[in-house]
């Protein structure tokens, strides 16, 4: 495993991958990691790429990814990779779009769960009522400034 910590403009970005794929994106504070910077050709990708997104040059993600988790978990995964740029959905939205449309809170417990934020575009599902709920916990704060982001590139 390789590990990389970035700054971004919703603060720091601890990247990990294996030899074949990025598995791992986490929100940390800055007193969370040590200095210590892998080399590895996948960091090096997908920390051009974030910056390039976090710039405005990027609107979609060309990496090698691999996520764990269950079926469902996957499935809701592989759909928020459809949302395009600069739009949101609905967790009901999105529960439709994957084909299990009573499973609305299966899909938030997956979307929390999601591995890879902002490479698998999580922070574009809102709540029904256009609310920007549950984004890494309780911090809508990045999922506003992400919004944000993208709208102002669109």
């Amino acid at each position: 495993m390789y590990e990389r910590v970035m700054k971004s403009p919703i603060n720091y970005l601890r990247l990990t991958a294996n030899e074949e794929a990025l598995i791992k994106i986490e929100f940390i504070n800055n007193n969370d990691f040590s200095d210590a910077e892998a080399s590895n050709g996948i960091l090096d990708e997908a920390e051009q790429q974030l910056n390039e997104y976090f710039s405005g040059q990027r609107k979609t993600f060309e990496l090698p990814l691999h996520f764990e988790g269950t079926d469902f978990q996957k499935k809701v995964w592989s759909g928020l990779l459809d949302l395009p740029y600069g739009t949101t959905c609905s967790y009901q939205d999105l529960a439709r779009q994957i084909g299990s449309v009573k499973a609305v809170r299966a899909v938030g417990q997956a979307n929390r769960k999601n591995p890879l934020p902002i490479v698998i575009p999580c922070h574009r599902v809102i709540g029904k009522n256009g609310s920007l709920t549950g984004y890494a916990g309780s911090e809508t704060t990045k999922k506003e400034t992400l919004l944000q982001l993208e709208k102002q590139q669109i």
